[in-house]
């Protein structure tokens, strides 16, 4: 068996397939509706695509790009990549992007858990037929034991997906990805057909451009870009490690970021073109965007209270149902796929055998989500924690390079073989846009949580939603491995490929 060091994806295809099985998830799906709909004005969401598009451009791509030169470069995990860019004793700071990745990966697969059950309810129960029956399915689900038992069976569905390294990552992603994009076109086609969708889908477009004088606008545009298309977030430069030397990093960037942000607007289309057509009815706009606004703790209400009915309302809306919770199922094991895979690859590289390192992040990963399986207002607590902290993972990847020198770093990596040359355009946006991105936004959000959000309680780090709860969480993290790094770095860099 090949090492893990000489492990390599098969072919461009299988990589590709696999980087948007990170990429495409429920960040997608679950995620992107319901922000893009909680910062929308009265005319529409359109103001809030424009700035989510834009850094597409200016935050996630030039990341991707990092992202996957790095991973190649460096044909280890997280850390060791990180290590072999800016040296050994800011190991931690891979260790923290790492973290912050598995701290999500502990809740996300929480969500597929959710997934997965709901699609086993769509296949054989009949669909509630107002929200006060789809509010009770919920809280009775919510209220036994069945989240603890899905959120096993996704940590268990993942952790067979990386068993035998990236040979089994590919096999698997070569299903659950085409049929995920499969299920998407047909759901699309069918929203098309409903009458009065097209009014939710006009309103999804159009732009109220007074929007864009919000800050919170544009830190939800910046999260969430993040969300969509796993920048920053380490699972990239993991997945790189496993390129071949000849498969283009810019190439395979545009194609992830780009292909990514067309599955989140396909998904957007289908739940405003579905609610907007659905309740249309019933409700005026204000209401139905109300209903898309505040859809219960943690934006789970939308997906898992509200679509269920909406589906019983339409013809063939069982089918549907089927079809949309099954390619959420897929999206979210895709993505906690490649999660396992990050944490796994960071004790492979210490020594661990990859059986033994699988069975740690199993068990830690369901030991670990089961708060956020019992307990809303905790897993509402991750989300807001872990989701802000991607803004740091991201800056931190721009830091490896503009330690190493990012022209350095470009010329080295990227640009042969008739391969795209990003240029002096992506050295500026790593070495100053990226950082000066990630100042301003947390600032802003750090000036908002003390001044506005929470006066009284951002000292309070029992308050789920407060300034103190994220820095508190997030240094307890930098000290744990800011404390272990010689000792880590050391083991690592004993078993690390040569250059």
């Amino acid at each position: 068996m090949a090492s893990s060091s000489d492990a390599r994806f098969s072919t461009r295809w299988t990589l590709i397939l696999s980087v948007l099985g990170i990429a495409v998830g429920t960040g997608n799906i679950w995620r992107f509706p319901r922000i893009a709909a909680s910062t929308s004005g009265e005319s529409g969401a359109g103001a809030f695509l424009v700035a989510w598009v834009m850094f597409l451009f200016l935050w996630s791509i030039p990341l991707i790009i990092a992202e996957y030169a790095i991973g190649r470069k460096g044909r280890m995990g997280v850390v060791g990549s990180y290590v072999q860019m800016a040296g050994e004793k800011r190991g931690w700071m891979g260790g923290f992007i790492g973290v912050v990745t598995t701290a999500i990966m502990f809740y996300y697969a929480v969500v597929a858990g959710w997934c997965l059950f709901y699609f086993w309810e769509a296949l054989s129960s009949p669909l509630p037929l107002s929200n006060e029956a789809a509010q009770a399915g919920w809280d009775a689900f919510q209220s036994g034991g069945t989240p603890l038992i899905v959120h096993a069976l996704a940590m268990g569905a993942g952790t067979l997906a990386v068993w035998k390294g990236i040979s089994s990552i590919e096999r698997v992603n070569r299903v659950l990805v085409p049929a995920l994009l499969g299920i998407l076109v047909v759901a699309l086609i069918r929203t098309f057909t409903l009458p009065g969708a097209w009014e939710g889908i006009a309103f999804l477009f159009t732009p109220e451009w007074s929007l864009l004088a919000d800050p919170r606008l544009w830190l939800e545009a910046l999260t969430q870009n993040a969300w969509d298309t796993g920048a920053g977030w380490g699972l990239i430069l993991t997945y790189g490690a496993y390129m071949q030397a000849r498969h283009g990093v810019v190439s395979n960037a545009l194609i992830t970021g780009i292909g990514n942000n067309i599955v989140s607007l396909m998904a957007a289309v289908i739940i405003f073109g579905t609610v907007f057509a659905v309740l249309g009815t019933d409700m005026s706009q204000g209401q139905v965007l109300d209903v898309m606004q505040t859809s219960g703790p943690a934006g789970t209400g939308l997906t898992f209270i509200w679509m269920p009915q909406l589906f019983e309302q339409m013809a063939f809306g069982r089918p549907l149902a089927m079809l949309f919770f099954l390619g959420l199922a897929f999206a979210a094991l895709s993505s906690l796929i490649s999660m396992i895979e990050l944490a796994t690859r960071s004790f492979v590289d210490a020594g661990v055998r990859r059986s033994t390192a699988v069975g740690w992040v199993a068990g830690l990963g369901f030991l670990l989500g089961i708060p956020s399986a019992v307990n809303l207002n905790i897993f509402a607590n991750q989300d807001f924690v872990w989701g802000v902290g991607l803004l740091i993972s991201g800056a931190l990847v721009a830091l490896a390079v503009i330690i190493y020198g990012p022209r350095a770093f470009r010329t080295e990596t990227m640009g042969h073989g008739g391969e795209i040359n990003p240029g002096t355009t992506w050295d500026a946006l790593i070495t100053y846009f990226i950082p000066l991105q990630a100042v301003i936004v947390l600032g802003w959000w750090i000036y908002q949580s003390v001044f506005v959000f929470a006066p009284d309680t951002w000292f309070n780090p029992l308050d789920p939603f407060s300034l103190m709860t994220c820095l508190l969480q997030w240094g307890l993290a930098g000290i744990v491995l800011w404390a272990l790094n010689d000792r880590y770095v050391s083991r690592m860099m004993e078993r690390a490929p040569s250059s």
